[in-house]
């Protein structure tokens, strides 16, 4: 099971509801932090979720509202004893921009960091799991991500009572494709696995529309995507962001399980419900993000 924790859905400004954007994404011993607007830290308090845990942070573009709370995220650490290695990944320019916040801020320097510019493709291989990248288009260099658990067998627990077969270390083995002996029996891995498939978690924050987000979110579980302007107008092609509308069509279009709209402009705070009826018209599962909200996938 993977868990989201939404510790902020605002955008460029905050409201007094909506923190700067950052996403918390929990599976097994890993903890992600994709993002990390200004106050951050604060956030991870609220939801009572400890920063010391984290394992790694994925920075979409380098533009303030999104990076920001990194200072003080490190500075935190640091006075809590982080002694881990803690791996960030970002577009070009993440190690040039990362250095010289770590010189403009004291006591950020004691972490033991690896920094990995990276761009399309896989950037992260686990036993267990992935993490790709697609390029976007925002005026700077810029990425979006998608976190795929990978397939693996499972025991079916009806056929192993039937054999009538106790906990043993072979059972492993049949979770690995392995045929087995057990009390002198052979027994054959496929017949008694099958396949369960991973799930998948498509990030997409703040780019215009574009080719790569549907390849990004094809066939995700769940697509996270912002959704900065009410409608296609001349704001949101000027400042290269997506519509209500056009996150809609995307999750129709790539056949996700299920959208949530998040990185929204501080100017629709007092209204937000036409957002879910626009959305809902062209793809029906669709939720609208509010800071601390957790979603289980």
């Amino acid at each position: 099971m993977t868990e989201i924790t939404f510790l902020g859905t605002g955008s460029a400004v905050p409201t007094a509801r909506r923190n700067h954007p950052a996403l918390l994404l929990k599976y097994k011993a890993e903890n992600i932090l994709f993002d990390c607007g200004e106050g951050t830290q604060r956030q991870f308090r609220k939801a009572r979720l400890n920063p010391c845990k984290l394992t790694r942070i994925f920075i979409t573009h380098w533009h303030g509202d999104h990076v920001l709370g990194i200072p003080g995220l490190f500075y935190t650490l640091n006075l809590n004893g982080y002694r881990k290695t803690l791996y960030i990944y970002g577009p070009r320019g993440t190690k040039k921009y990362l250095n010289a916040m770590m010189k403009i801020f004291a006591n950020t320097g004691k972490l033991n960091l690896k920094v990995k510019e990276i761009s399309s493709g896989i950037v992260v291989d686990e036993n267990d799991f992935k993490i790709v990248a697609e390029k976007m288009e925002h005026g700077t260099s810029c990425l979006a991500y998608k976190f795929i658990e990978k397939d693996r067998l499972r025991i079916d627990k009806k056929k192993l009572g039937k054999l009538k077969i106790a906990n043993c270390p072979e059972l492993k083995k049949l979770s690995q494709g392995k045929n087995v002996v057990i009390n002198g029996k052979k027994i054959k891995s496929k017949d008694i696995t099958y396949l369960e498939k991973g799930k998948s978690i498509a990030v997409v924050l703040d780019t215009r529309e574009n080719k790569n987000i549907l390849k990004i979110a094809r066939d995700a579980d769940l697509l996270i995507s912002e959704s900065t302007f009410f409608n296609e107008n001349e704001l949101a092609k000027e400042y290269g962001h997506l519509s209500v509308e056009q996150g809609a069509r995307i999750a129709k279009k790539a056949g996700v399980g299920k959208l949530i709209l998040m990185h929204i402009s501080q100017r629709y705070e007092k209204d937000m419900k036409e957002f879910l009826t626009v959305a809902r018209k062209i793809f029906k599962n669709t939720d609208l993000a509010r800071d601390l909200d957790v979603v289980e996938v």
